[in-house]
């Protein structure tokens, strides 16, 4: 590792810790992300001097000391020599497998005239130097660090983050960028996901035209995906690593200790690969570059040899340039409709004596990998690689759920876990309504540190198939550098922690706390963190009677909550919140944190509309499905309207399924309006009932059609509210038709729709 090549980060560490010198330094340990294993404090402080020396062992590779040397040096002026063991105090650093018995663990031993550093391996010594590193404490240019014992290891051997540079293309300075704060943060794999639909990120030298064509496409959409029309820019957009920056980047990490798993995405996001060579396809074009973000139903063809020699001469090019022990090939999202109707196909699936399309994908996936163990390596794939039973000895990287994971991990599979509830990092981090633009989902910090990857399914001999996991982020909504920045950190130490910390030793207040203490650095990194996580978070719930409530929280110290519910800002001389608030009445609510008099954060609001329903009684005859079922469907009567993003825990999803739903009044009562909201988003494959009606009961028995509504014209959020002439009831039945399969000719034709549904009003 050459000193001009440790980046930025070294500047900015520099200027992190000149800034904190106030800071006390019995107290830096608290500062490690992700927090060690087992931290003993003791009395007193280790000075650096101009005589303090490293001794190292000669198995140890001295690059893993450049990083702390250079900054040491340059926050203090002391440059310690190696292996001159006659200066004292002095750093000792060893490898003892025998003493430190997990991979990649260390032990680092503070005293007040020396230092012992112990790894099991040079992983080890390299994250113990990152640990000693952060516990430097600098006054005046004197560098000390506080007397402390700490054994650490991690519990997981997989900690990966990944970044999608199809959608997005991120220059190489850029990437390396990223790559020494995984390292800092003791993440080691990162998942390069380099084609896709959108563009064709690697050089390959013996298909030029994947350079010329499919790394770039006409134009790029404007906004979301679900917006109706589309709009585009007109720009021309694209790029491509070379062969030599892709080493470059590989190196680069290796020094880091950093594995990165490129991926090569088949048989489905085959499209940027398509507009090159167009034979590749089931039809055989013309196809091109996507310009927008979705599924496609041009993939490669299964029946066609000269698709798997295309991709074989890929992985040839490709393998050289990556020296991990997996390949990653995609294997999601890959729609059948094209294999349906290919001739080539088809008689593969009659030769090969396989029963579907499905299986088709698995003959498709065996193929490759087969030839990829022929080259010594191991595939990894999302979880659809289980469609058609599982390749052997393949890894399921379980992203739609935790189900593919499970069921790996129960077959004696390995499994990644990366979960898009849970660890998905272009999804929103925040309800408020300023936030940018992201995908659909919700992912707030809180969500991401305590998600927990051994799932209770699993036993004790299934979970260890369990090798990790991995925080995901695709670009679709992430055009530059800042704004990724902006939704990977601060979330991206949160995962560090995931995969670092034992689950008992887990603890989200002290982890913030951490947190805070670690801003001004990333601020001094020149990185874009979002500063969102101690805003207010509002938990609608039902109170003992039945009606709404509304919980406030922040994790702000010290923070108080002021609201207000008649609209104006709150300030000190409004009302001082204490407990969780009972909703009587239609109004909105706007709540604010303030700390030593002053606002904090952004203005909390939220909006109740009060009817007839809420806090009564709703039975379902199916029940929602996916990340749109919460599990407690009393969300339909709470008064509480579900935000166009659906991802407020608002909206129940019927995928497939129609939507039959029966609210009790408890009691016969005059009704004479009646309403429910539908989410239409085509292209989200959300599609609006072909027939709405609101029914009446008096008895639950026998009831009476009052309304019925066939057209929904907007493009997302359709408020049906249907005046009635006054009649008795106590039961109210909404009955929604769902569309079924989506049509030919409309965004993932074939698949089931979704009905989404949110508050069932009564008036």
């Amino acid at each position: 590792m050459k000193l001009s090549n440790l980046s930025q980060l070294l500047f900015c560490l520099i200027c992190f810790f000149t800034l904190i010198n106030s800071a006390s330094a019995q107290t830096k340990e608290q500062g490690i992300i992700p927090q060690p294993y087992k931290v003993q404090k003791g009395a007193g402080i280790f000075t650096f001097s101009a005589t303090t020396g490293i001794e190292l062992e000669e198995n140890i590779n001295p690059h893993n000391l450049d990083f702390f040397k250079h900054y040491l040096k340059s926050v203090s002026g002391i440059n310690p020599s190696v292996n001159n063991k006659l200066v004292i105090p002095a750093i000792n650093i060893s490898i003892d497998s025998t003493r430190v018995l997990q991979k990649e663990g260390y032990q680092l031993i503070i005293k007040q005239k020396h230092i012992t550093i112990q790894g099991h391996d040079e992983t080890g010594v390299f994250y113990a130097l990152q640990s000693l590193t952060q516990l430097i404490h600098v006054v005046n240019g004197k560098a000390t660090v506080p007397v402390c014992t700490i054994e650490d290891h991690p519990r997981f051997a997989y900690r990966g983050m990944h970044l999608d540079v199809s959608r997005h293309f991120f220059t190489v300075q850029t990437i390396k960028k990223w790559i020494d704060l995984l390292a800092l943060y003791k993440i080691n794999t990162f998942h390069w996901h380099l084609t896709d639909d959108q563009g064709w990120r690697i050089e390959i030298k013996k298909y030029p035209l994947l350079q010329s064509i499919s790394a770039y496409r006409d134009e790029t959409i404007i906004g979301h995906k679900r917006d109706s029309p589309h709009r585009f820019d007109g720009k021309r957009y694209g790029g491509y690593y070379t062969q030599d920056e892709v080493k470059d980047v590989v190196k680069y990490a290796m020094q880091r200790h950093i594995s990165i798993i490129p991926e090569i995405e088949m048989p489905g996001h085959a499209l940027a690969a398509l507009a090159a060579y167009p034979q590749l396809g089931c039809t055989g074009g013309p196809y091109k570059t996507a310009t927008y973000w979705g599924i496609f139903d041009d993939v490669y063809c299964a029946g066609n040899d000269e698709t798997f020699t295309f991709l074989q001469n890929v992985l040839d090019e490709v393998l050289p340039l990556f020296p991990s022990k997996y390949i990653h090939i995609g294997g999601d999202e890959c729609p059948k409709t094209k294999w349906k109707t290919c001739p080539k196909c088809q008689k593969r699936i009659k030769e090969e004596h396989l029963k579907d399309e499905h299986e088709l994908q698995s003959y498709f996936i065996g193929r490759m990998e087969k030839y990829l163990n022929s080259k010594g390596r191991q595939i990894i794939g999302w979880d659809e690689i289980l469609e058609g039973g599982l390749t052997p000895g393949a890894t399921v990287m379980s992203w739609t759920g935790e189900e593919g994971g499970i069921a790996a991990a129960k077959q004696h599979h390995d499994a990644i876990m990366t979960p898009e509830k849970y660890v998905y990092l272009d999804y929103f981090q925040s309800l408020y309504g300023a936030e940018p633009i992201a995908g659909g989902g919700y992912t707030p910090l809180s969500k991401v540190y305590n998600y927990e990857p051994i799932t209770k399914e699993l036993t004790g001999d299934e979970a260890k198939y369990i090798k990790g996991v991995q925080a995901n982020a695709w670009s679709e909504y992430m055009a530059s550098p800042a704004q990724a920045e902006r939704q990977l950190f601060p979330r991206m130490l949160a995962l560090a922690e995931v995969a670092w910390m034992d689950k008992d030793n887990k603890d989200y207040k002290g982890f913030l706390k951490r947190l805070r203490n670690e801003r001004p650095l990333l601020q001094k990194l020149n990185v874009n963190a979002a500063n969102t996580f101690d805003e207010i978070t509002g938990d609608i719930g039902t109170a003992a009677n039945r009606q709404t409530s509304l919980s406030l929280n922040t994790t702000l110290p010290g923070g108080k909550i002021f609201y207000t519910t008649n609209g104006s800002v709150p300030g000190v001389k409004s009302k001082l919140y204490t407990k969780p608030l009972t909703i009587t009445s239609s109004g909105n609510i706007k709540a604010a944190v303030l700390s030593n008099g002053r606002q904090t954060g952004r203005v909390y609001e939220q909006s109740f509309s009060i009817h007839k329903a809420v806090g009564k009684t709703v039975t379902l005859i199916n029940q929602p499905k996916g990340t749109y079922n919460t599990g407690d469907i009393s969300g339909l009567v709470n008064g509480v309207f579900g935000n166009k993003l659906y991802n407020d825990s608002q909206w129940y999803g019927f995928n497939g399924d129609d939507l039959d739903a029966t609210v009790d009044l408890g009691s016969v009562q005059s009704v004479s309006k009646l309403g429910i909201n539908i989410l239409k988003y085509h292209w989200q494959k959300m599609w609006e009932p072909t027939q709405l009606t609101f029914e009446v009961s008096t008895d639950g028995k026998t009831y009476t059609e009052v309304y019925r509504q066939t057209e929904f014209k907007e493009n997302g959020i359709n408020a049906v509210r249907a005046n009635i002439a006054p009649t008795q009831a106590r039961y109210i039945r909404v009955k929604g038709t769902n569309k079924g399969i989506i049509p030919p000719g409309e965004y993932i034709a074939g698949a089931k729709a979704w009905l989404l549904v949110d508050e069932i009003v009564v008036e």
